[in-house]
């Protein structure tokens, strides 16, 4: 049965036995189907909508003249990324107008597996949210990281049969996928009926015929419009992205404008707490959308139904009858700033506020608290590089608001503008540190670190080539383990600024004002005394390990040559 079966007093108020719960009269209701206004009241009873139309009710809610559309989902995103444990991140994104989110919890996993997994699941069960999960396929994303823990084919199936996930997540291995490699196609094998997310950047041509052909179904990696086109063209869901280091939306909209909005999904995959409490969340994607030429309509289809007809998500994204009622209602159509949301039928948020004990408090579990297990105190030492002025150089370059990276060869000369880069394995203590050169964040003195560092999230750390820069490094990485993780910005011996992230390494047991706070005070801190010009460099630090996307990333093995994926060496 696709959706739930109503009760037997929702099916009598839908006839017009009996009265329904709440009547929002007044109001013009989107039908996603035909990309209508239907000026109508919508009857709710039991959690679902239950009709349009006149009908007695037991609380009747005034919402003349205003917009009645589907709660927005979320089609693909990491809660990691928020910084944000559940409880918190419903609290920051329900005001907004988001009921729904399909998260692939692979960061979690990668430090504590399966249990990790778990404990997530069972905190979100309690609260009024849709928090849909999808099994991680890439625990780790390739054979060059080293992870806490590991997830097989028999681990991805328990997610999916005991963890209750919607489908295998993103397949970021996409060189093991177009090869056959056994061990990923188990993976998705375990899908069955469900979904299999992709993850394949630049992939195009007879690449990317053969990763479909392995059984993927959609990708939110793309960057520029000719690579969108040509997947949703050969079949391929496309999820338009717009997080706060990678933002997709205006390069890749001209697909939905050219192609309407069929196979298209919005996603917000890593979004800050500052970003969520500034622009917003799947709202200021929708808004962004109309603003770049999208009718309202179309950009309400691509947040609402599209995420849920890709992801099975029978209920929602609709507000037919026999459909749950995640309902917002908007003032306008311009800023999508929601007067009202309802979840179930229940009013949990007014003009951007929640009612008072809406989001029960859902603390990560104790033990999720100690995940920095290094072999002892990083001595500068181990971080030195020793430049030779007639060598060359591998160096990594980081490109402003893009995950992708370029393999620059420069000569002992030429490395002005460039930092030191080191990642330290924290999960086994097995004492082994990665070394490399990166150009791009500005750094001219100190050091960064942070334990998010997408997908192994082991200790990434980056400083200037100074005699400093090691010292003030080896700094930040003590200050990361007496906090139990986090971020940090280090001058002269001195932390000037840190978040703890203490679950996992990864969130904070913090608000999201607070935390958002912190990371600005950390970001500044990092402009105004470290020199740095990027303008999301923690963000973009956290992606330099993951060794799946092109062109140049650093593990604890060393540097990872993405185009060839094979480990390399520093000097070329």
């Amino acid at each position: 049965m696709s959706r739930s079966p109503a009760t037997a007093s929702a099916l009598a108020a839908a006839r017009g036995d009996a009265p329904c719960d709440l009547l929002l009269t007044g109001g013009k209701i989107f039908s996603t189907a035909t990309r209508e206004w239907i000026k109508a009241d919508l009857a709710i009873t039991d959690g679902i909508v239950v009709g349009w139309g006149a009908r007695e009710a037991r609380e009747i809610i005034d919402v003349t003249d205003m917009y009645l559309v589907p709660g927005f989902i979320d089609a693909h995103m990491h809660l990691e990324s928020t910084k944000l444990w559940v409880d918190e991140f419903v609290r920051s994104v329900l005001p907004l107008g988001t009921t729904a989110v399909v998260a692939d919890p692979h960061e979690i996993a990668n430090v504590f597996g399966v249990p990790g997994v778990r404990a997530l699941v069972e905190a979100a069960s309690g609260l009024p949210f849709s928090f849909n999960i999808v099994a991680s396929s890439c625990v780790p994303a390739s054979p060059f990281e080293s992870p806490g823990a590991e997830l097989g084919p028999k681990a991805v199936r328990t997610v999916i049969e005991e963890l209750g996930a919607i489908g295998v997540a993103e397949v970021m291995n996409y060189p093991g996928a177009i090869a056959g490699d056994a061990g990923v196609a188990a993976k998705i094998a375990t899908a069955g009926w469900r979904r299999v997310d992709g993850h394949a950047p630049g992939v195009t041509g007879r690449q990317l015929d053969a990763y479909l052909a392995a059984g993927i179904e959609s990708d939110h990696e793309c960057t520029t419009f000719e690579e969108a086109h040509e997947k949703r063209r050969k079949g391929m869901w496309i999820f338009i992205r717009e997080g706060s280091a990678s933002r997709n939306l205006l390069d890749l909209i001209k697909t939905v404008l050219i192609g309407g909005v069929d196979r298209v999904a919005l996603c917000t995959d890593d979004r800050e707490p500052s970003t969520l409490l500034g622009k917003g969340h799947i709202n200021d994607c929708v808004r962004m959308a109309v603003a770049a030429g999208v009718s309202a309509e179309d950009a309400i289809v691509l947040a609402t139904s599209n995420p849920a007809q890709y992801h099975n998500l029978f209920d929602l994204g609709s507000l037919g009858p026999g459909y749950q009622a995640d309902v917002q209602v908007l003032g306008n159509l311009v800023d999508f700033r929601p007067a009202l949301v309802f979840r179930r039928g229940v009013l949990v948020a007014r003009d951007g506020h929640l009612g008072p004990g809406t989001v029960p408090d859902r603390p990560a579990p104790e033990w999720m608290h100690s995940s920095i297990h290094l072999e002892g105190e990083i001595r500068p030492a181990e971080l030195e590089i020793s430049i030779d002025a007639a060598s060359n150089y591998r160096v990594i370059e980081v490109i402003e608001g893009s995950l992708s990276t370029r393999d620059l060869r420069l000569s002992g000369r030429e490395l002005a503008g460039c930092a030191r880069i080191a990642v330290a394995e924290r999960h086994r203590r097995t004492g082994r540190i990665g070394l490399g050169l990166v150009r791009g964040f500005g750094l001219t003195r100190g050091a960064i670190a942070s334990t998010v560092a997408h997908d192994a999230h082991n200790l990434m750390l980056v400083g200037a080539m100074d005699a400093g820069g090691a010292r003030d490094m080896a700094v930040a990485a003590d200050a990361l383990a007496k906090a139990g993780g986090g971020q940090v910005a280090v001058l002269d011996g001195e932390v000037l600024a840190l978040v703890p992230l203490p679950i996992g390494g990864l969130m904070s047991t913090a608000a999201a004002p607070r935390v958002a706070e912190q990371l600005e005070d950390l970001e500044r801190a990092a402009r105004e005394q470290l020199g740095i010009t990027h303008s999301a460099p923690f963000m973009t630090l956290s992606f330099l390990g993951l060794s799946v996307i092109p062109e140049l990333r650093i593990t604890d093995l060393g540097l990872v040559d993405v185009v060839r994926f094979e480990v390399t060496s520093l000097t070329s």
